[in-house]
């Protein structure tokens, strides 16, 4: 089996189980639309793409740009009072993490979340984690699916697209895995369906986090 020097992560679905703090939050700005609320499940379909994405997910497909540029000042300021009420690591998570640093591997974050809540995020839960890069979605450069920001990372790891694995729960993650020349873990524990990580290509699907370590 092919042996790994580096991996990056995605963050929400992948490392920290989100979801019900997002939800909460933009849920609390549809009610002030008085448009309906949407069940976490449902959110699971919504987010991946950033703020904006996820308010263009949730509003009405014929809501006025204005009306959207304003939801997503809302939702921005809803979410940083409410980001790490529920917010928490998955199972096995911190195994992993911690083995993986006893390995040797490098290891890096790779976000569509905003840059500083990624950070914040990473330095709560990994603080002890020794992460090569943590990049959310920074100004003046493109988001996942651009390979961008990975090869950043791959390039601050001092190691090879090919001696990376990408780890991610969204096609997201598996093109943007693609488009830096990575292989691909797909995750079964976040946001997204199986079909949909075999569908665009995941190098490797795992059930648990602990199958990772048997990949590296």
């Amino acid at each position: 089996m092919k042996r790994y020097k580096g991996v990056i992560f995605d963050l929400d679905g992948t490392l920290l189980d989100t979801i019900e703090d997002l939800s909460d939050s933009m849920n609390i700005v549809l009610t002030k639309y008085k448009h309906p609320n949407f069940t976490k499940e449902e959110y699971m379909l919504k987010v991946g793409n950033g703020f904006r994405g996820l308010v263009l997910n949730s509003f009405p497909e014929e809501t006025d740009e204005k009306i959207i540029d304003k939801a997503v000042e809302q939702f921005a300021e809803i979410y940083d009072s409410n980001y790490l009420n529920k917010t928490k690591p998955y199972d096995e998570i911190d195994y992993v993490l911690d083995g993986l640093n006893r390995m040797g591997i490098k290891l890096g974050v790779n976000s569509n979340k905003k840059d500083h809540y990624t950070m914040n995020l990473v330095s709560k839960f990994f603080a002890r984690i020794p992460f090569i890069r943590v990049y959310g979605e920074r100004a003046g450069i493109e988001k996942k699916p651009d390979p961008t920001s990975a090869l950043e990372i791959a390039q601050a790891m001092e190691l090879k697209p090919e001696e990376i694995l990408y780890i991610g729960d969204s096609k997201t993650d598996i093109l943007t895995a693609q488009n830096a020349d990575m292989d691909s873990v797909g995750v079964l524990w976040g946001f997204r369906s199986e079909e949909e990580l075999r569908e665009y290509g995941a190098s490797y699907i795992v059930s648990s986090p602990k199958e990772i370590l048997d990949i590296v």
